[in-house]
């Protein structure tokens, strides 16, 4: 039984260092780089009850419209024929208008890494995973509840860059200790320096987003040419649900087509709250937020690329507080996924809780989201790991909890072989009746690599686990969060061009920054 245990233990440990300083010769998340979903999506809708809601978004958007608040969008819209009142800032878009438009959208692109071992299809089956994006809260179980600062944001993308399974950069957490003029450079230069993975930047003003743009093709080495040709970047669209596009939103909208470069169009639609309490009203509001949006980064430039977004929950009736992880959100989610395979577009979802505190409460609505997410057919996923608090918060516990349920999703997609020596008919008659598998020659040859073996899941029995001091599964992720980003290593960096990027913060810092828009 000793052996067992060591074998077991030794296995455990190479596990969680993958992906980390110091990892073993075995790196089984190396698999998790790009990921394939094998399995169908689950439907909620038949084939003519989602026909049914696209005609339905497409009524709404010709009949009632959609408010937007930024001029030189509305401008856009008028100059392709669309019906603009200045005076209500409502836009109606002929059913043709968007017809046209979906007809230029690319039913499916690549995000682009600094090396192709990065590259992440938007497409198919594939699916990829974004840390929380922008709570304005940190919480970790020894410093609590607290503003995230520069410290806190720099942590996490570490933590991004040391787990393999999360292949996009999300906001982390909002660093409170930055001047918003200059936060999007600092934040944007922790990204581009300290990993190598996807970033993700947020649609605040044209001059925001120039300078993350102008970053990023900085870190890449390429000319404008080269970045505007293809995928490096993302970022998310948020339209004001019911039926409002604001200003930042708009202009994002337009300024990421031109560039070249996705958006992530996602309405937030809680029904019962703004958006029709039934998932079939809340989804079409949707459909039609997201049809507009869509419309106009092909008006500002044909072929711009776009993720089709969703986030659809429910609200609780007795408070009118969100709620995540419900039914109503799996099922919604389900739903989202056949209204964006309807359009031939990648899809987004979300991993959401409204839990204040890495519990049970939680983890199981994670799950509920990840499954719902996942089940449903989508492409990417933004919040993967950290979200609290219904996204007031990023918590350094969870961010861990979150992995390790990632992971499993990962291994759960894995092919499963069943070639003749995985049959093991020769294993079964060498062990024969009453005996075990632990030392027969089929296991001994297999058992480095056999099963996954978790990052915080403690499979001890009771005293052994009583022994180690009854750690609970949110203690264990304390520790290793700690000791993970102590054993972050840096990607190897150009030195001219680590160099280039901090003049340019420099400069523009100097210059003032840019402010985001409102």
């Amino acid at each position: 039984m000793s052996d067992r245990t060591e074998d077991r233990s030794d296995r455990r440990g190479r596990r969680r260092t993958t992906g980390v300083a110091g990892t073993a010769a075995f790196d089984r998340t190396r698999s998790y780089r790009r990921l394939v979903n094998p399995y169908e999506p689950l439907r909620v809708f038949s084939n003519d009850q989602v026909a049914a809601m696209h005609e339905a978004a497409l009524s709404i958007l010709e009949n009632q419209g959609m408010r937007v608040l930024s001029e030189p969008a509305r401008r856009r819209y008028e100059a392709a024929g669309a019906a603009v009142n200045e005076e209500t800032m409502m836009v109606r878009l002929d059913r043709g208008l968007v017809i046209e438009a979906l007809a230029t959208t690319p039913k499916g692109f690549t995000l682009h890494g600094r090396d192709s071992s990065r590259d992440q299809p938007m497409s198919g089956s594939h699916v990829s995973f974004a840390c929380t994006s922008g709570p304005p809260n940190i919480m970790d179980v020894e410093g609590g509840r607290r503003a995230g600062t520069f410290a806190d944001f720099t942590n996490l993308m570490k933590l991004c860059q040391n787990y393999e399974v999360i292949q996009v950069l999300g906001g982390g957490v909002e660093p409170q200790d930055v001047p918003v003029n200059v936060r999007h450079l600092e934040t944007t230069r922790v990204m581009v320096n300290m990993t190598d993975k996807i970033p993700l930047v947020y649609a605040r003003g044209t001059g925001q987003i120039n300078d993350n743009f102008e970053m990023i093709r900085m870190a890449y080495g390429l000319t404008d040419e080269e970045f505007r040709s293809r995928a490096y970047a993302t970022g998310v669209i948020n339209t004001n649900s019911p039926l409002q596009l604001d200003i930042p939103m708009a202009e994002g909208l337009i300024d990421f087509a031109l560039w070249g470069q996705p958006t992530i169009i996602t309405p937030f639609t809680l029904a019962g709250a703004m958006a029709p309490v039934t998932i079939a009203g809340a989804l079409t509001l949707a459909h039609a937020e997201a049809l507009a949006s869509i419309t106009l980064t092909q008006i500002a430039r044909k072929g711009a690329p776009v993720i089709y977004g969703s986030f659809t929950s429910n609200v609780d009736m007795r408070s009118g507080a969100p709620a995540f992880g419900t039914p109503e959100y799996a099922k919604a989610a389900f739903g989202a996924g056949q209204m964006a395979r309807h359009l031939g577009l990648p899809w987004r979802s979300s991993n959401a809780t409204a839990s204040n505190a890495p519990d049970a409460q939680a983890a199981y609505e994670s799950q509920m989201s990840l499954w719902g997410a996942l089940m449903g057919g989508c492409n990417f996923i933004l919040h993967a790991a950290g979200w609290l608090e219904g996204g007031l918060s990023t918590s350094y516990e969870k961010f861990i909890l979150d992995i390790e349920m990632l992971q499993m999703f990962a291994e759960t997609f894995q092919p499963v072989s069943a070639d003749p020596a995985d049959l093991a008919v020769e294993a079964i008659a060498e062990v024969g009746p009453s005996g075990h598998f632990f030392g027969c020659n089929h296991t001994m040859e297999r058992y480095r690599s056999a099963f996954y073996a978790p990052l915080v899941s403690d499979w001890s029995n009771y005293g052994q686990w009583t022994d180690a001091g009854a750690l609970t599964a949110t203690e264990r992720a304390q520790k290793i969060w700690r000791d993970s980003l102590a054993q972050y290593v840096a990607p190897e960096r150009d030195p001219a061009i680590v160099e280039s990027i901090d003049a340019y913060v420099a400069r523009r810092t100097e210059e003032g920054g840019a402010y985001p828009v409102s």
